[in-house]
């Protein structure tokens, strides 16, 4: 079951439900999963993401946010991904949710016939039909988002993800989620500085869970993420990797922000 958060949240993940049975009424699953039979391996999320030098940018291509609003207008998100990643981005993310950030499985595809780095699908995943959707669009990575994913669900969206040989991102907000999530022994695990009732930005949210998350596990740090010194405190508090939109899509200095410098 999905949870409730008395957060806009709720309402897209309805909004979601809704979506996905509508898809799979016009694409049942037997039909994806034939198409995933003859793609390539998913690539390998981890290693890119674990430099020893540097702190991996994951760059991510988004056309508008509830909170934002339009973001660019003449958004190509084949084109800004390229852009990224020949400034130094190690994996892309796309938002595919169509209705709160005007996105589309289409700009994955496109993505994923542009770039070779990895490819995250950034969306609100509550049902196993996605995770496939994801694969037959070509994701390498699937974000799960923990506030809205009771743990059954979340144990077993991850390892459908995992069956398929993608990566899943699990992102925490709170100490709550966090606990919940290491039980999962996640391989990737991102924090979500964005408070998801309040939309303020707290890059101390970071600083304050990273600590508990073990060695093993690669962390990337979301959301507010301004400037490449930004990045840069985000290594110094242990962060693998950041996860940049808005201020890049605005047209910020990808390669200042692809080359911080990990202590």
């Amino acid at each position: 079951m999905t949870l409730t958060t008395g957060t806009i949240l709720d309402k897209i993940v309805a909004n979601t439900a809704a979506e996905v049975a509508r898809r799979r009424k016009a694409r049942p699953l037997a039909d994806l999963r034939r198409e995933v039979g003859p793609l390539p391996a998913p690539r390998d999320a981890i290693a890119p993401l674990r430099q020893p030098a540097h702190v991996a940018l994951i760059a991510e291509c988004k056309h508008a946010s509830p909170s934002a609003g339009v973001l660019i207008a003449d958004y190509e998100p084949a084109r800004l991904a390229a852009h990224y990643v020949a400034n130094g981005a190690a994996a892309i993310s796309v938002l595919t949710d169509e209705a709160f950030f005007q996105g589309h499985l289409d700009h994955l595809r496109a993505v994923r016939g542009t770039v070779e780095v990895p490819v995250l699908r950034k969306d609100f995943i509550i049902d196993p039909y996605q995770v496939v959707e994801a694969r037959a669009a070509g994701a390498d990575i699937v974000l799960l988002i923990a506030a809205a994913l009771e743990d059954d669900l979340l144990a077993d969206l991850k390892a459908q993800i995992e069956a398929l040989g993608m990566t899943a991102l699990i992102e925490v907000h709170n100490q709550a989620e966090l606990d919940r999530v290491l039980r999962l022994e996640p391989t990737l695990l991102g924090v979500n500085n964005r408070d998801l009732k309040t939309f303020t930005v707290d890059l101390q949210t970071t600083a304050r869970l990273i600590a508990q998350v073990p060695g093993d596990v690669t962390f990337v740090a979301e959301s507010g993420i301004k400037s490449a010194g930004d990045v840069r405190r985000m290594g110094e508090l242990g962060a693998h990797a950041v996860l940049v939109g808005e201020a890049l899509v605005r047209g910020g200095d990808v390669r200042a922000f692809a080359q911080q410098g990990r202590p």
